[in-house]
């Protein structure tokens, strides 16, 4: 992602909510701090079909809102 942002292109990490401190970091260290998270429940492993489901709902709605932010 990190590589894409340099390249002026538009991305973000997808990533559970355990996981968002260390994607920040992560992104700190690639060079892009301001790299959009969306953010989804934990835990994904296990989850039934419909839980998925819930998670790509919640998913979604944070890109619709990054992708208006980005055309505004």
């Amino acid at each position: 992602m990190s590589q894409l942002r340099h390249q002026g292109v538009a991305a973000a990490v997808i990533c559970s909510e355990p996981f968002v401190r260390l994607a920040k970091a992560q992104a700190a260290i690639a060079g892009v701090p301001d790299l959009p998270l969306i953010v989804i429940p934990h835990p994904l492993g296990g989850a039934t079909q419909d839980e998925v489901k819930a998670r790509a709902e919640v998913a979604m709605s944070q890109l619709i809102i990054l992708v208006r932010e980005l055309t505004q």
